[in-house]
């Protein structure tokens, strides 16, 4: 039975509406997304098949748009459906850090940086150049690699920091294999970066490995 066929009082968008998003299952909220099922199949029970296969919604969510297309009743339209949803939550999540005193709101960053990453299957390094007010002044994808290591050159860093006059910096990039913690490579890395930026008084406020489900930053660790 179509979700229109429904009581009007057990459609998930007239729920929502009635009483609130933070009330609705996320199934009930992807279904709101997907808009219609198939025939013999409502759009509920698509949302839920689609969380099902992925384990979760975060699975979901960073699965490839190939593999969100090949889902029975999804197709082009509904995977950009899903894209579209997940960049502007990205896009408003970043809104939000840009703010206020990155500094004073750490956790807003790590949930910015969790989802930067979401979905990503190769490793990325990335850069957040903040003012001397630490307010977020531009996020930056530095370099891009394998599952396993990235190419980071210290002079085109602090070539890209002084280019946006930054007072500080924030680094940041995602181990794909879910194990947040740092590699001795890493360790050298981030001393390396912070003594070629420390030449031109720029700060290296943090470095923050992010997985799929933690993140790790170099101060709390004690490595920075």
């Amino acid at each position: 039975m179509s979700i229109k066929d429904w009581p009007e009082s057990e459609r998930p968008r007239e729920r929502l509406l009635a009483h609130g998003a933070d009330t609705l299952t996320e199934a009930d909220l992807l279904a709101i997304c997907l808009r219609t099922g198939l025939p013999g199949r409502s759009a509920l029970e698509l949302a839920r098949a689609a969380l099902d296969r992925f384990g979760s919604l975060r699975g979901l969510l960073s699965a490839h748009h190939d593999e969100l297309i090949a889902l029975p009743g999804f197709g082009p339209a509904k995977a950009a459906q899903l894209i579209a949803v997940l960049e502007l939550a990205r896009r408003a999540l970043k809104e939000d850090v840009r703010d206020g005193d990155v500094l004073a709101t750490p956790a807003k960053v790590r949930e910015y940086l969790r989802l930067y990453f979401l979905g990503r299957q190769d490793e990325a390094f990335v850069a957040l150049y903040l003012d001397a007010q630490n307010r977020l002044l531009e996020v930056e994808e530095l370099f891009r690699g394998t599952l396993t290591q990235t190419s980071v050159y210290p002079r085109v860093v602090v070539r890209a920091a002084l280019r946006r006059n930054a007072g500080a910096v924030i680094f940041a990039h995602n181990h794909p294999s879910g194990v947040a913690e740092p590699s001795r490579a890493d360790e050298l890395l981030t001393h390396s970066l912070k003594d070629a930026l420390a030449l031109v008084e720029v700060q290296v406020v943090d470095h923050i490995i992010v997985t799929a489900g933690s993140t790790l930053s170099f101060v709390e660790r004690g490595l920075l």
